[in-house]
């Protein structure tokens, strides 16, 4: 079998899966770039299943997603994905396109995730996995940095919502789509239909179990700043679940 380094899949925008303008959900990108990344993964050798017996799996951690435009439902994307290589000593990078079959371009995305124990719940170093992965020369979709994320301005508290079985995948966690949707419940349907998102970047910073209940809190980098910050915290355990960026089209007042 023909290695294939960087991966190409087709998918449709599917009609539960876009908003109230028909426009693909935030989530629904998020949910496409884990399936790709799923299936590339196991091409190279890596499935679930046998990363599974192996006691390794890999976790999204970082994610940054710059978008250009956002197809509506029945429209085919092609999606792209490679790794390429090994940053800060423990993340394994990988990059994704989103793009029109005539090759309009929707969105760019860069992402880092860690190998894990799934039993221990315990980080592993990337050597643990024991086996090449093609980085691709450092090609990149998304050329940016997945730094640390430090909240500016004022956060208030949007919402609380509690982590039950919709919200929680195979890991026995929430999924990473769901923290998508809680960011975009931050801001009201006005927004959504005047604005769309030129950015947005979120890290993953401690898992959400069933039951468990997240505050989830936002506010503008400035008044009337067009960058807001979002973060949730885990009013179970006290700990940061997640910390992310959003960056509208123009600034928004609340």
């Amino acid at each position: 079998m023909d290695v294939e380094t960087v991966w190409t899949e087709e998918t449709r925008v599917r009609s539960f899966e876009t908003d109230f303008q028909m426009r693909w959900k935030l989530s629904g990108i998020f949910q496409a770039m884990q399936e790709a990344a799923t299936h590339h993964a196991g091409h190279l050798g890596y499935a679930y299943e046998k990363m599974l017996a192996r006691e390794k799996i890999w976790i999204l951690s970082r994610v940054k997603v710059a978008f250009y435009q956002f197809p509506v439902m029945g429209e085919n994307v092609v999606i792209r994905t490679w790794p390429k290589g090994i940053q800060q000593k423990v993340f394994f990078m990988r990059d994704f396109q989103f793009s029109a079959p005539d090759g309009r371009g929707y969105a760019a995305a860069t992402s880092a995730w860690i190998l894990v124990n799934p039993t221990a719940r315990r980080m592993l170093p990337p050597q643990a996995l024991n086996a090449p992965l093609p980085d691709n020369d450092g090609r990149s979709a998304l050329d940016e940095p997945l730094d640390k994320i430090s909240p500016s301005g004022v956060l208030e508290e949007r919402f609380v919502t509690q982590a039950g079985y919709s919200s929680v995948d195979l890991m026995g966690h929430v999924n990473n789509a769901r923290y998508i949707d809680w960011i975009a419940d931050c801001f009201p349907i006005q927004v959504h239909a005047a604005q769309t998102l030129d950015w947005l970047q979120i890290n993953y910073v401690n898992e959400v179990k069933p039951g468990e209940c997240v505050s989830v809190a936002a506010g503008p980098a400035q008044p009337g700043s067009a960058l807001w910050f979002v973060q949730g915290t885990n009013q179970t355990t006290a700990a940061r679940a997640f910390e992310a960026m959003v960056k509208w089209s123009e600034g928004i007042i609340l």
